[in-house]
């Protein structure tokens, strides 16, 4: 535990904002030892609504650890400032590296390997390795952040939720989450389950796909979901339409194609056609190993088919 005064001297007196959320802003800190962390600063404004939320996310990130969740640092809770201290990400969030204003695009292999970070923290370590499961609920391309070395890692565990045993098999809440990923089942079951958050990484999927946001916005101020946009052109069966342009057709098109048809199972309406946190890791994994044997064969065919290399016997000047 942190106390408001340590807060005030970590940021350096709130000194660099590094991003801003609906219940807060988040502030870079460093501490004694100078090493960097993100300090969330929970507003007075959303104090009252944030406050259960913020108590979830201290309990919950104290049991959980995971090479893919962001490490929890402390917190502080002292009158009205309420702060929790977690591991800096210096590249940011998903979202940003996604969007037209990136001037350095995520490559294909890179892409593959944030989705398999995201698939092995936010849904096999917290559905299958956590006693009882957790079900994050706001699964989202803003909150798989990424470090220096573009390691993805999810945050934000403010909606997530534990069951109360192993043996339940969904919880009950009022609506959560985040317009576009959103299990379309919850609107008339009203009960989140693995399968919700499977739903919401199957966007983020498609989202490192295409390159666009959850809500596309199309003409005349009329929207249209990500997997409604998908789904149009896959039924023309063109892969280039759908890969994001940034990518400048620079991917292989069998596990591009592979990585679509998980992201699409994720998608799917109704829960029961949906893969597992398992299944989709085998996926990620083969399509990651498919474009890691191109890459393999193509720096081999750049050596000499001979068997060996040329080199030169004659004597160096002196």
């Amino acid at each position: 535990m942190f106390k408001c005064s340590e807060i005030i001297e970590i940021t350096n007196t709130f000194r660099t904002v590094i991003g801003r959320g609906g219940s807060g802003i988040v502030y870079l800190g460093c501490l004694e030892d100078g090493s960097n962390v993100a300090v969330k600063m929970l507003s007075s404004s959303s104090a009252t609504r944030g406050q259960k939320q913020f108590q979830s996310e201290v309990e919950i990130l104290i049991k959980i650890h995971h090479t893919n969740l962001v490490s929890f640092v402390g917190y502080c809770a002292e009158g009205r400032t309420m702060a929790l201290i977690c591991e800096y990400m210096a590249n940011g969030n998903l979202r940003q590296h996604l969007s037209g204003k990136n001037l350095n695009p995520l490559s294909w292999k890179e892409r593959v390997h944030i989705a398999l970070d995201a698939a092995q923290g936010g849904l096999e370590y917290l559905h299958d390795g956590c006693n009882p499961p957790i079900i994050h609920r706001d699964l989202k391309s803003a909150n798989i952040l990424l470090n220096q070395k573009l390691q993805a890692k999810l945050a934000d565990f403010g909606l997530s939720r534990i069951f109360a045993s192993e043996s339940d098999t969904h919880v009950t809440t009022a609506v959560a989450g985040t317009a576009g990923y959103l299990d379309p089942e919850y609107n008339y079951t009203f009960k989140f389950n693995e399968k919700s958050d499977v739903y919401s990484l199957g966007i983020v999927l498609l989202e490192l796909i295409t390159g666009k946001p959850a809500i596309i916005k199309g003409t005349d101020d009329v929207n249209i979901h990500i997997v409604e946009w998908v789904n149009k052109r896959v039924e023309r069966g063109d892969i280039h339409e759908i890969m994001d342009p940034k990518l400048k057709g620079k991917f292989n098109i069998n596990s591009a194609w592979k990585f679509l048809e998980a992201a699409m199972t994720c998608t799917m309406a109704m829960a029961s056609q949906r893969m597992s946190a398992m299944e989709l890791l085998v996926e990620l994994k083969q399509c990651l190993a498919i474009e890691l044997s191109e890459e393999i064969a193509s720096r081999a065919a750049d050596f000499p088919q001979d068997g060996g290399l040329e080199i030169d016997t004659a004597p160096s000047p002196r």
